[in-house]
């Protein structure tokens, strides 16, 4: 399974290069950025992520003992599904919560998830809190080793689409005929305008909505759903963002920068012109 991680991680390489050489990240960077994307890496993949392996496998260890292979017999299918739809489920509250902690009287949650809207990337610190990590190290525990790892190939994979500055989908949503079906799709699955509409404030741009990572169901199901019509005004949080280092290894590093002080939301200042 390893092999297919690697293969996921190549074709984000490739995706991300074509972007490049198409212009479609032109001007879309601050110098700051460069220091979150080195630093997001280096620090993050290399260092964060092997800690909170360790982690995960130790609390599940502490909790569970003696359920080390518990289910290691369990069938493929339907493990897979199962898992698929808890780290889901899991997922989309645990985003849902650190959203809809800003502007609150605890904004840690949300400042420790903001550098991904900001400077579109992830808080070193986020490693430890995402539930995937949490859920697909349980699965491990038990013994079901191919259902997690084909989830976590699989989700990779998704968000690598659901990424892409490269919108397929645009043109399907708004197709006569295969438009009404592919929206009534998008109310199951995320789709590429569904996440960026995430991403981005203005007309067609929501944080406050469309949580879920690959199955908008329980956006649909909580009422947090928001289908676009195309790109979201403008990506990214409006007003200032706090200090780059910040962004990365907040609350081990806080300056009293940029606290989110808005509402979830959306407020004048964030709605865009009237048009696109």
């Amino acid at each position: 399974m390893g092999k297919y991680i690697l293969w996921v991680t190549i074709a984000s390489v490739v995706v991300l290069l074509i972007e490049i050489l198409a212009g479609r990240h032109k001007g879309a960077y601050r110098k700051e950025d460069f220091f979150v994307v080195i630093g997001s890496f280096v620090v993050g993949r290399w260092a964060m992520v092997p800690l909170a392996t360790m982690l995960v496998a130790s609390v599940w260890n502490f909790a569970l003992p003696g359920y080390r292979g518990a289910l290691a017999g369990a069938s493929f299918w339907p493990a897979f599904a199962v898992l698929l739809v808890v780290t889901e489920f899991c997922f989309y509250w645990v985003h849902r919560w650190a959203h809809e902690a800003k502007g609150s009287r605890f904004p840690m949650l949300w400042k420790i998830h903001r550098t991904h809207h900001s400077g579109k990337h992830m808080n070193v610190v986020w490693f430890f809190i995402l539930p995937t990590s949490w859920v697909s190290g349980l699965a491990l525990y038990l013994g079901l080793v191919e259902p997690a790892l084909a989830v976590t190939v699989l989700l990779m994979a998704w968000n690598l689409v659901t990424h892409s500055n490269f919108r397929w989908d645009d043109a399907v949503r708004r197709h006569r005929l295969a438009g009404p079906a592919f929206r009534a799709l998008e109310h199951v699955f995320v789709s590429p305008g569904i996440h960026h509409t995430h991403h981005g404030y203005g007309r067609d741009g929501a944080s406050y909505r469309n949580y879920a990572l690959m199955l908008s169901v329980f956006d649909w199901a909580f009422g947090t759903l928001h289908i676009p019509d195309g790109r979201p005004w403008k990506y990214g949080m409006p007003g200032p963002n706090a200090h780059w280092l910040e962004e990365l290894a907040y609350p081990l590093v806080n300056f009293g920068g940029r606290d989110a002080d808005k509402p979830a939301e959306r407020s004048a200042a964030e709605a865009g012109p009237a048009t696109a």
